[in-house]
């Protein structure tokens, strides 16, 4: 079981039953003996105790289960009573010195550099990495999930995508260029380094660019006679003095129970696949390398550097990384043997027992390089894949690797029954957590008692505490109202977050981490009467939801083939939104799982788990999202032309869609339905989790039964009977 969950009494207020939670270990106040709240007018969940440093450490991804000691609810964003002025976010770290001792760092490399790149990602390609290796965040101030840094000796450039255009804005000092990627004209930083003056010099640290990358920018570079260059030492390592230690939870087993499949079946799996693939085109024998028989152009092997994936496969989990339940290793699979190499100080003795039984070695994290570069497996090449860290490319040489395509991911994505079912389960605690919440929230509201979007976050938190299973949250809560709720992808802080109020929409996008699955839901609620705009923006957001919802397609359709129905209503209007319509999810892994997703042309397949999360962001004004989780699933339809070879989705997320906000007039008669069908399947669902909440069952009556207010600007009456 995990290091990392808690035992406390708890009770969310007075209108909600005291629940208990049992112990599997104490985690306990961060700052203080006592229980301790944050606010006069905080509501919360106290605990008490001193958290010892091995619970800290184990505390890892689930960071936010002990954020700020109890998870109290403040009216913060109230100072006074007033409220804080937004720019109060503008928190802008001053990066001369740091920016001046970089170009120091690379104007002393033995061949000057005259770029030098730093990237988000850490050395697995990690989506969230961890405090040590926030290495742009600590040299850029910029706190945004995805970006990428180029420093030049007279400026230095944030690119990053549309969903942090905002937050790099309000992040970043003068002393930086943001380049808003997916804006007319403005090129990647692979490309825009690519067309630099002649003859420069790009410098990257190997482990933290993909091979893909590195062979994409070498190329690009060639052109104009430049070149890439691998410092020996990370240079923002070297600036960086007070650099996080790395962080040494503990590895727990991820009981098959969940998983569905034992690690000992999934390392076969693979061990078959790399004896199914076909010899090197380019090269029949190799010379012999020191220390090693001969090569041949026969794969007999792999590396796994996805972190998810290690994971995956050996039904493992970790506490490494924020929201990410894995651990830092790398895994080398060859047809005789296993060899994980990973901090041994993480292995408990009942870990390493299931290791071994499974005929996997134990290695430390540190002799991967020089084991791949001595040719310690014997003969034969190493199957990589395209996003495998380029260090790893440069360790084995280019005769000693064939590239493919990843079939650890590719069989991750299809989840087993248990799995399946595991989504299923966790999806309904989910969603009761949710509507205890929204019960909660509503109350407030009616009240007139003042909510932050960080509190509202805090308190859903909470309540997903008390649900079983409960590990952490998958990503950062973005909690947003008005303005902020404009940015796709904010996220709230105590001292900025603005208050909930009735004039414009709502926006909660929350996601769980549980043993038996991982959440991410998304839902729009008003508190007030939407105007006219507002109204017909979200109706046509829920017309492309329900459109991708309710699709059968045949075998071999991709996700990007799907994508446009989720748009079509917006963009007969001229109206779009700049993400994904959906990304794959991991069982009780990342939140964000490839291949599957609906902006590729990865074809869906019965297993492939994904979110349907289409929205609509009127700049500077106010958002909307509507996201569910999906499971691809076999269906029969009239015809079955071409035989068993039809799809569709099975919903997985149990939350009511708010109908205030629906314009009746734009929905079909078969729209109209589904929304009647999900709502009423939803409080069939969570009624039996809420027996001991009136409150909570009220309010789902009435969200998944009302006909709305009585018609208004913005307001609409739907028939239900």
């Amino acid at each position: 079981m995990a290091p990392f969950l808690f035992s406390r009494k708890a009770s969310t207020d007075t209108n909600a039953s005291s629940t208990t939670l049992n112990a599997k270990n104490e985690l306990a106040s961060l700052s203080s003996p006592s229980s301790t709240t944050l606010g006069s007018t905080a509501e919360s969940i106290p605990y008490s105790g001193r958290i010892t440093p091995s619970a800290a450490n184990a505390v890892g991804w689930g960071k936010v289960v002990v954020d700020g000691g109890s998870l109290s609810v403040h009216t913060l964003g109230v100072v006074n009573g007033k409220q804080l002025d937004l720019s109060s976010n503008l928190v802008r770290a001053d990066t001369t010195q740091k920016l001046a001792e970089i170009r120091a760092l690379m104007r002393a490399e033995p061949e000057p550099l005259d770029y030098y790149v730093v990237p988000t990602e850490d050395a697995h390609q990690s989506e969230f990495t961890a405090a040590p290796d926030k290495r742009r965040e600590f040299i850029s101030g910029f706190t945004g999930a995805s970006g990428t840094v180029v420093v030049s000796m007279t400026e230095a450039h944030l690119f990053t995508d549309a969903r942090y255009y905002a937050q790099a804005d309000r992040q970043l000092d003068a002393n930086w260029k943001i380049k808003k990627v997916g804006m007319p004209g403005v090129k990647d930083w692979v490309d825009w380094l690519g067309s630099r003056p002649n003859k420069c010099i790009v410098g990257v640290d190997s482990r933290l660019i993909s091979h893909q990358t590195a062979t994409t920018l070498t190329t690009a570079l060639l052109v104009t006679g430049s070149r890439l260059k691998f410092p020996r030492l990370n240079l923002v390592d070297v600036v960086w003095k007070t650099r996080p230690p790395k962080p040494s939870g503990q590895i727990y087993i991820h009981e098959a129970k969940y998983a569905g499949k034992t690690a000992k079946e999934k390392i076969e799996a693979i061990q078959a696949w790399i004896k199914a693939q076909k010899p090197h085109p380019s090269y029949a024998t190799q010379p012999k390398v020191k220390g090693s028989s001969s090569m041949t152009n026969l794969p007999t092997a792999t590396i796994i550097s996805n972190l998810s994936s290690v994971a995956w496969l050996l039904n493992l989990r970790g506490s490494d990384l924020p929201f990410t339940p894995v651990f830092h290793a790398y895994l080398f699979v060859s047809l005789a043997a296993a060899v994980l190499f990973v901090d041994r100080k993480k292995v408990s003795p009942e870990v390493e027992a299931a290791l071994k039984e499974n005929n996997v070695v134990l290695r430390d994290y540190a002799e991967v390089f020089s084991f791949l570069r001595t040719g310690g497996w014997g003969a034969g090449r190493v199957l990589i894949e395209p996003q495998t860290p380029y260090v790893i490319s440069l360790m084995l040489s280019s005769p000693r690797y064939i590239l493919a395509g990843s079939y650890g991911d590719q069989q991750k994505a299809l989840k087993t029954d248990a799995e399946i079912d595991g989504f299923r389960q966790a999806y309904l605690r989910d969603g009761a957590a949710m509507v205890r919440w929204f019960a909660w929230l509503d109350e407030k509201m009616t009240k007139g008692e003042p909510v932050s979007e960080w509190g509202a976050s805090q308190k859903l938190t909470e309540y997903k505490r008390l649900t079983d299973e409960f590990m952490g949250t998958a990503h950062e809560t973005i909690s947003a109202t008005g303005a902020n709720a404009s940015q796709s992808h904010y996220t709230p802080t105590r001292t900025s977050a603005l208050l909930l109020e009735s004039r414009t929409p709502y926006m909660i996008d929350a996601s769980g981490q549980y043993f038996d699955g991982t959440c991410d839901t998304a839902r729009t609620y008003h508190f007030g009467n939407p105007t006219v705009e507002q109204a017909e923006a979200y109706t046509k957001v829920l017309k492309g939801h329900i459109a991708i919802d309710s699709v059968v397609f045949p075998e071999g359709t991709t996700g990007a083939q799907l994508d446009v129905l989720a748009r079509r209503a917006l963009w007969k209007d001229g109206m779009n939104y700049l993400h994904s319509t959906g990304q794959g999810l991991g069982s009780f892994l990342s939140v964000h799982e490839g291949p599957q997703g609906f902006s590729n042309h990865v074809p869906l397949q019965p297993g492939h788990v994904l979110t349907n999360e289409p929205g609509y962001y009127k700049e500077g004004e106010w958002g909307m999202r509507i996201k569910s989780g999906l499971v691809v699933r076999k269906v029969k339809t009239t015809a079955q032309f071409g035989g068993d070879i039809w799809f569709g989705f099975e919903r997985l997320t149990q939350v009511p869609i708010q109908t205030k906000m629906i314009r009746p007039e734009l929905l079909t008669k078969e729209e109209r339905q589904w929304i009647r069908n999900h709502n009423s399947s939803v409080r069939a669902a969570l009624q039996p989790l809420l027996q001991d909440d009136k409150r909570a069952l009220k309010w789902l009556k009435r969200e998944c039964t009302r006909e709305g207010p009585p018609p208004t600007a913005g307001g609409v009456k739907v028939e239900w009977d």
